[in-house]
């Protein structure tokens, strides 16, 4: 497999001008390949030499300017185009293309449910080629005509509307300008739900099997929807560039979602088969709000070179909070960000493999898909709400719209997106660009308070070097209320200070960053600390416990809080915590890092407990039906750490929890699992669920609860499963990988971890990318926190050729592997 890289792009771009693709794609012709039949009209600016890529099972024959051109020169995905004179070109392409079952290209599902197929294509990031060939760069946007012959029965969707030609065959509205990785397809006997918002077609789409799931959401799918693309037009001068808005929730989805112009494809586990928080609902809507400012950012106005990922990335990831906030019910969006997503970039920008938000250069395609991180996303949306702290959103949105107007259908780079914002301001927006976005690491602000003459006045230290404009929140104990507490007043800072700033008497808790409109980790003095240990359930503002909580997190990672200090505090506020996305970040932090990974083995029954009798709290607190939500996540948490069998075996006998919720198919599988760790299922018992619930969902409860039986024979069969064959979807790899791994096993599987390096690196060799970062992701051994794990991972990466979606990933986690050893002192 081939790469281009950015010199080879550039060069390119300079000598080729694409203007249209006119694409036939054949799904009728077997359950392993379709046809694809090409033409590709361009011209040559000067006469030279160049390449088309294409990953075919079948070249069948290639035509330039209507001579034959040889099949066999194809190599390494690359066809060579020799000699061509300067002027008008027309390549022509007949080839067969394998389906995909890893989520790349195009994708082919067949439901368990009721036995009917869906394709669907992600083109993203250079798996064009795996559809039809393609001058595969994001810099070469053209027109593209599609035509797809279908089963009967089936609808055909794409960037385009769509029309019904008869006897199966679709043909889609030409596009405007776009680049090769946004082209779309999906074919099915989908369910759709479709209206017309502002003169344009909307739809909903997802399999017959979910219909009567979307069914019941549709109101607010498109309530959403309406509301964040009303709000785009008051944002943005240009107009939506496309000529409908079609929104398809599509299975094994490797992504969240994907911004197709006038086709976005979701995952479908967004159209929710079980219960679910509303705080999952309110991702729900962010997600939606971040694909549609896509259109914008990303569609219309295109990154020319992978390097400028955060022009497409950190501003969705922006957008998407900030529109969900300002058009939709979910005001709270920012709090489940700071929580959620925050804390992804931090993470991210605090290993070895950080980069720059904006890098200087990204050699490659394959490197520019590893950027696809915390740090184009999280921490690039956190710059920029710095960003809007910093220069007014009047001016942001200014130069925002400078930008679409001088770039409307067109590439840009990062110094003309600097260019546009400088257009609208007086400020140094340049300077701004090169602190922001041209470094890498997280400041941490400390407060100093120093007192005299009956007053105080604050200095924050800064490890780092970006300029912040904070808020600091002064709070005094309520005396009207036990441990709660009270804003006194919330002060801006900029950092570096010209001067130490004066705060009155000394608060009982100084909160830097309150409002968290800043990338960086805050400290607290130890007085602050100290009101914090009895306080933080009585801070007001769900915002500043969110920062709180951050900061909590972030001491136990870098060694300065003890890992049960952390679960103490937890357990002594989270019973009173109203915010679900609080409740959920805090109990997922303290369960999969604290108890699995920072205490050491010998602890972790202790800290099981008392996260047990937390839950067992909050199951108590919500026993009147009033919280729901919170009702769930203390559901969904007991249930992941049950020690013992008994109370969540007789939940699943009874089909029900005392006081509800009844167990929908969610549940079911989650107890199912966990007693299959604790060695209280057999296969009959999970064989028996699976008629109960035969769904793809269903498939991979059933995987997972298979791979975590506590017996040789299941371990070898789930093994052999992920490694020695093929013949697993990206989603059941991932599922089987989840259930292998668990901390009360570590006996049983100790023989796998040497194996585990010299089996991913195989199984990413064979089967690409997106397996790849499932084998380094979700198949590594975290239980193992240990040095032999460690060293057998530093020397896969010494030693072995690696495939560098692998390689990427055993960096980060065996990153977070030494950093769970220096927490645990070892």
């Amino acid at each position: 497999m081939s790469v281009i890289t950015r010199d080879e792009a550039q060069l390119r771009a300079q000598f080729l001008d694409v203007h249209r693709y006119t694409v036939e794609l054949d799904l009728t012709t077997g359950d392993e390949t379709f046809d694809s039949r090409t033409v590709i009209r361009f011209t040559a600016r000067t006469a030279g030499d160049t390449f088309v890529e294409l990953k075919p099972a079948e070249l069948r024959s290639v035509t330039l300017d209507g001579q034959p051109l040889d099949p066999e020169s194809l190599h390494e995905d690359r066809l060579p185009l020799r000699d061509l004179a300067a002027g008008e070109h027309e390549l022509r392409i007949d080839t067969a293309m394998p389906y995909s079952h890893t989520g790349e290209g195009m994708h082919r599902f067949t439901d368990p449910t009721d036995g009917e197929t869906y394709l669907y294509t992600q083109m993203f990031l250079d798996d064009v080629q795996r559809v039809f060939p393609a001058f595969d760069q994001p810099d070469l946007k053209a027109v593209f005509e599609l035509t797809v012959t279908a089963p009967e029965g089936w609808t055909v969707l794409a960037n385009g509307i769509t029309e019904h030609l008869g006897e199966g065959r679709w043909r889609a509205a030409p596009t405007p300008p776009i680049s090769t990785y946004l082209v779309a397809v999906a074919a099915g006997p989908w369910h759709s739900v479709r209206t017309e918002h502002r003169g344009l077609p909307f739809g909903l789409h997802c399999r017959r099997s979910l219909a009567a799931h979307l069914d019941a959401d549709t109101d607010e799918l498109f309530e959403v929807t309406r509301a964040c693309f009303d709000r785009y037009h008051e944002k943005f001068e240009e107009p939506y560039p496309f000529d409908s808005y079609d929104q398809a929730f599509v299975p094994e989805f490797n992504a969240g979602a994907m911004e197709n112009p006038g086709l976005v494809t979701f995952r479908d586990e967004f159209v929710f088969r079980s219960a679910v928080t509303d705080t999952e609902r309110q991702t729900r809507a962010m997600v939606i709000a971040h694909e549609m400012a896509h259109m914008w950012f990303g569609d219309l106005v295109t990154l020319r070179w992978w390097d400028d990922i955060w022009l497409n990335e950190s501003f969705a990831e922006y957008m998407g909070y900030q529109t969900t906030a300002e058009a939709t019910r979910f005001t709270d969006t920012w709090i489940d960000f700071g929580v959620a997503r925050k804390s992804w970039g931090y993470d991210a920008d605090q290993r070895p493999s950080t980069h720059p938000v904006a890098p200087d250069q990204v050699d490659d395609s394959a490197s520019a898909l590893l950027n696809f991180d915390g740090i184009s996303y999280a921490k690039g949306a956190s710059a920029l709400r710095q960003l809007v702290a910093w220069l007014g959103e009047k001016d942001f949105l200014a130069g925002i719209n400078i930008h679409f107007k001088r770039h409307r259908f067109g590439n840009a780079t990062l110094a003309d997106f600097i260019d546009s914002l400088a257009a609208a301001t007086e400020r140094d927006v340049h300077g701004w660009a090169e602190a922001w976005l041209r470094t890498t690491g997280v400041d941490t602000l400390t407060p100093v308070i120093e007192a005299a003459d009956g007053t105080c006045a604050l200095t924050v230290d800064r490890a780092g070097s970006r300029p912040h404009r904070v808020t600091a929140g002064l709070y005094d104990r309520d005396l009207t209320d036990e441990g709660g507490l009270t804003l006194r007043e919330r002060i801006g800072l900029d950092v570096p200070q010209a001067a130490p700033q004066p705060i009155g008497k000394r608060p009982a808790l100084l909160v830097l960053n309150d409002g968290d409109l800043t990338y960086a980790k805050i400290r607290f003095d130890a007085e602050s600390f100290e009101t914090l240990r009895t306080g933080l359930s009585g801070l007001p503002d769900p915002l500043t416990r969110a920062v709180v909580w951050n900061a909590l997190r972030d001491a136990v990672r870098d060694g300065e809080l003890a890992p049960a200090a952390y679960l103490e505090t937890a357990r002594a506020h989270l019973p009173l915590e109203t915010d679900l996305a609080l409740v959920q970040g805090v109990l997922a932090f303290a369960s999969a890092h604290v108890a699995d990974r920072y205490l050491k083995p010998e602890d972790r029954p202790a800290a099981l407990a008392t996260l047990g009798s937390l839950c067992r709290d909050l199951l108590r607190r919500t026993e009147d039906g009033d919280n729901p939500g919170l009702r769930l996540l203390a559901v969904r948490h007991f249930i992941d750490v049950a020690a013992h069998p008994d109370t969540i075996a007789a939940w699943l006998a009874d089909g029900t929890v005392p006081g509800g919720p009844e167990l929908d198919p969610e549940l079911r599988w989650r107890i199912l699992g966990r007693l299959a760790v604790l060695g209280a299922v057999d296969e009959a018992a999970i064989a028996a669920e699976l008629d109960r619930d035969p769904s793809a969902a269903g498939q991979e409860g059933a995987a997972t609860c298979r791979a975590a039986l506590p017996d040789h024979a299941a371990k070898r069969a789930a093994w052999e499963a992920m490694f020695a064959t093929d013949s697993l979807s990206n989603y059941l790899f991932t599922a089987t990988a989840r259930g292998f791994w668990q901390p009360e096993q570590a006996d049983l599987v100790r023989e796998y971890i040497p194996r585990y390096y010299e089996d991913a690196v195989a199984v990413a060799a064979r089967r690409g990318p997106a397996i790849a970062a499932a084998a380094g992701r979700w198949a590594f051994p975290h239980h193992a926190v240990d040095a032999e794990n460690l060293a057998l991972g530093e020397a896969c990466l010494r030693e072995a050729d690696l495939n560098v979606a692998l390689r990427r990933r055993l960096v980060d986690e065996l990153d977070d592997l030494s950093r769970a050893l220096r927490v645990r002192g070892e």
